[in-house]
């Protein structure tokens, strides 16, 4: 079944987005922005938010454009028929390797070596591949429903885990403030948004299943821009808290701000908050992911139904899952030198691209219509 009478509201929208926009990022960003920016990382989000908006706005106004069409359809309309369906399929392989599969192995990572140690990750990878999967099955108007019961609860979560960390805040961790200048804020930003914002350019396949595309618009804009401070708000804790050093050593400083809380020697040792709050966040991610993924296939092959492909690639997830990085100083070589450059290839220059492109269609036709005359 194709999703055409598929249709969620501007609301749903904008929370998918804060969830998709947190994501997996809600434990890792903190100590991938120390690394670069020293204890000025909260500086550098600030600044990647900014960056992260222009970016939205840019996918925006490819909807505006095309506020009927997803992503696939639209390298096809611009592309033509043949070079739009390589260009689609070549970006749906490498976003599947790069997206849904390494976000599967962030969650086994992290359970495998936080919580249960002595669990093989391949049985944690399956457990939660079937979850998401079966969000997948249910469908894009299902999961918006569920995001809107959940997101109430991640809210509560995530207040009462600031409250409770606040109180151990020291200000002189993130002094003295740019004591290197701002060199290396800019590389921390380019970080920023290549966590957070960049991959946004997979929610294109969801945009047409939007009720009141300019409430849509808005809503999507608003989403980033929510989920964004989220994760500023993490980051400036992760620095006064533990300092610069602390927070770049460690890969998930996120969870280590929850076991830091203690209230009087009674209420301490509640890390299961910020667990709690990455499996809510990093479900969302993944079963986003995987749906645009399987809508991008269905109309890239002419099918009828999408649920067909949610077998097959739901084995390839969980294979790619376990052995995508041999290891954790791999994935963290992997994710400074190539994630990067790679994602802003896909999220930022492919849609430059075809904006560029319509522009000279446009101007192209003009020019045509004006002979003719």
């Amino acid at each position: 079944m194709m999703p055409n009478s598929v249709k969620i509201s501007p609301r749903q929208l904008l929370i998918l987005t804060i969830l998709f926009t947190i994501g997996s990022a809600i434990l890792v960003i903190p100590s991938v922005m120390a690394a670069t920016a020293k204890q000025d990382a909260w500086i550098a989000s600030f600044v990647g938010v900014g960056a992260g908006l222009l970016l939205i706005w840019l996918y925006n106004t490819i909807t505006i454009l095309y506020p009927q069409m997803t992503l696939i359809e639209i390298m096809e309309t611009l592309l033509g028929k043949w070079l739009g369906k390589s260009v689609a399929l070549l970006f749906v392989i490498t976003f599947f390797l790069s997206g849904p599969a390494a976000v599967l192995y962030d969650s086994g990572s992290f359970l495998t070596t936080q919580m249960i140690p002595e669990t093989p990750v391949q049985a944690v990878n399956i457990l939660f591949a079937l979850i998401v999967l079966m969000g997948v099955r249910l469908g894009l108007e299902t999961l918006a429903r569920s995001a809107e019961l959940l997101f109430p609860l991640f809210i509560l979560l995530y207040t009462a885990f600031v409250v409770l960390v606040v109180s151990n805040i020291k200000l002189e961790n993130a002094q003295p403030m740019l004591e290197m200048g701002w060199g290396p804020i800019w590389p921390a930003v380019l970080s920023f948004i290549s966590i957070a914002f960049l991959s946004h350019v997979v929610l294109l396949m969801i945009f047409p299943f939007v009720d009141h595309p300019d409430q849509a618009r808005k809503a999507f804009l608003i989403g980033s821009l929510i989920g964004g401070l989220i994760l500023v708000v993490l980051v400036t804790l992760a620095i006064l808290v533990f300092g610069p050093g602390f927070t770049a050593r460690n890969i998930y400083p996120s969870y280590l701000l929850a076991k830091k809380i203690n209230i009087g020697n009674f209420l301490q040792r509640i890390e299961a908050v910020m667990a709690a709050l990455w499996f809510i966040s990093l479900f969302f991610r993944l079963v986003l992911y995987l749906y645009s993924i399987m809508i991008a296939i269905t109309q890239i092959f002419n099918l009828k139904d999408y649920r067909p492909l949610i077998s097959p690639l739901g084995v390839i997830l969980v294979v790619m899952s376990v052995i995508i990085y041999p290891n954790v100083p791999y994935q963290q070589s992997w994710d400074a030198k190539i994630w990067t450059t790679y994602v802003l290839s896909v999220g930022l220059l492919l849609p430059v691209l075809l904006l560029c492109i319509h522009g000279i269609r446009k101007m192209w036709s003009k020019e045509k219509t004006g002979s003719k005359e």
